[in-house]
């Protein structure tokens, strides 16, 4: 079982943010650039939320707005559910899965550490899957295990 620190010393400590004056389209600009789905929005050294595909779409497009002339603090998500870096990524999962989140900002002792996303945790519990079947199909084959009886 692997922990949210491991899979971030996979993927990378990379944070990537905005700040709430900006556009809307500012936003989506680098988010397709970055190829990612969401960004942290930060003001003066502070973390105030995130503003994620689904709030533009929710929050643009579907009430008629400019992503030209809107700016991110007026879509972002305020209210943010974070994670600890030794948490098991299962737990990450059930923590996204309850507050119906695709991003979690990761914090060490109050200090942003960096962000996991829904495809990171998937990504990983897939490849301990993997790893648990090929490690039973060996057994079952008797291969690495010593002499079948």
């Amino acid at each position: 079982m692997g922990t949210v620190r491991q899979l971030l010393d996979k993927k990378g400590f990379s944070i990537w943010w905005i700040a709430p004056h900006e556009t809307a389209f500012k936003a989506l600009e680098m988010m397709a650039e970055k190829n990612i789905g969401a960004l942290l929005v930060i003001n003066e050294g502070k973390l105030e939320g995130i503003f994620s595909e689904r709030d533009y779409a929710r929050k643009v497009i579907l009430k008629g707005k400019s992503s030209k002339e809107t700016t991110v603090g007026e879509l972002m998500t305020p209210e943010l559910c974070c994670i600890e870096p030794d948490r098991s990524v299962e737990e990450c999962m059930a923590l996204m899965s309850e507050m119906d989140v695709r991003h979690l900002p990761v914090f060490e002792k109050k200090k942003l550490i960096g962000m996991v996303s829904i495809r990171d945790v998937v990504n990983a519990l897939l490849s301990e899957l993997n790893i648990t079947i090929s490690e039973l199909t060996d057994y079952i084959c008797g291969k690495g295990y010593g002499p079948m009886y």
